[in-house]
């Protein structure tokens, strides 16, 4: 290993990691596991702690949303939030993984013009059933189904409900198709695919993935890797949303300075007024603004569910 390299990793090793707090918009490029952009972006915020809300798969690209610290706390909504992704589909090919990473299983003649594309479109809106595919990571006896699928093993997997809520054409020449779709979670686009290609009678594989958007949180915000490494510290810093971007769509509870300090101390807190209307969940914030973390209201009583822990 070069001297300048070998001094440049260790530099890295030594570096102090901060207990930092927020959200990234990171704009993943191709070939990056959701995994390996974690690293990345701990590496670069010299952060302690980060997580996703949601994976990519490695050859695909666009909106991964990472959380920082104590944003981790708060990520279960975004999980279970729709996705819009655009998708190049290849017809008159399938793969052993539905995708440009797997070996061709089969071959077909494509003959369809857009009309038939967009014909074959329409059966796959609102909630449909999808059978997931054996490369995926949902998990059979404690292995993932990946892995069975790499020692050559099939799994029989049970059709799940999920729910198409767009599905707009956007291009068609020859054998490459472009359409935009805003789905459940739980969808895998590249099932989709396969079945679009199989109704069309010549068969199809996802050739290109982008996430646009995630929730609330869209692509034109995110940060991609070469931006984020060519910024100054600060500016890097300036890049991250706060804790509470994650749960924007929850109730808000202002608690005076009392009833804050107890709420820090995991106490929960009776109002005076009963009729405080009940909530599963609600974010609370000191008389400052600031966030402190997810509450459940019951019966005129606020009660902690997940707390933000302040830096020492």
């Amino acid at each position: 290993m070069p001297k300048t390299e070998a001094a440049d990793q260790a530099a890295r090793v030594r570096q102090p990691r901060r207990k930092l707090d927020g959200v990234l918009l990171f704009d993943k490029h191709a070939g990056l596991t959701s995994n390996a952009c974690l690293g990345l972006i701990k590496r670069l915020f010299a952060a302690q702690k980060a997580g996703h809300t949601g994976t990519l798969d490695p050859f695909a690209t666009g909106l991964l949303v990472v959380a920082l610290g104590e944003a981790t706390k708060f990520t279960q909504g975004l999980l279970d939030a729709d996705k819009t992704y655009l998708a190049t589909m290849r017809l008159g090919a399938s793969t052993s993984t539905g995708d440009t990473e797997g070996e061709i299983t089969a071959t077909a003649p494509v003959d369809c013009d857009s009309a038939q594309v967009a014909a074959a479109l329409d059966h796959f809106r609102g909630e449909i059933a999808q059978v997931p595919p054996m490369y995926s990571a949902l998990k059979r006896e404690g292995k993932p189904l990946y892995e069975y699928a790499r020692a050559g093993i099939e799994i029989e997997r049970q059709a799940r409900k999920v729910t198409i809520h767009s599905l707009d054409l956007i291009s068609h020449a020859g054998a490459t198709v472009v359409f935009r779709v805003r789905c459940s979670k739980g969808t895998y686009v590249r099932t989709l695919a396969e079945d679009i290609g199989r109704l069309l009678g010549c068969g199809a594989h996802l050739c290109g993935l982008r996430r646009e958007a995630v929730g609330g949180f869209s692509i034109e915000a995110a940060h991609d890797a070469a931006a984020l490494e060519a910024m100054a510290a600060a500016a890097r810093d300036a890049c991250r949303l706060p804790a509470d971007a994650l749960v924007q769509g929850l109730p808000r509870i202002e608690l005076d300075a009392a009833q804050a300090a107890r709420l820090k101390l995991g106490q929960r807190i009776v109002f005076e007024v009963a009729s405080l209307a009940p909530l599963e969940a609600a974010r609370a914030y000191d008389d400052m603004g600031l966030f402190l973390g997810l509450v459940r209201v019951a019966a005129g009583v606020v009660h902690p569910l997940r707390l933000i822990v302040p830096a020492a």
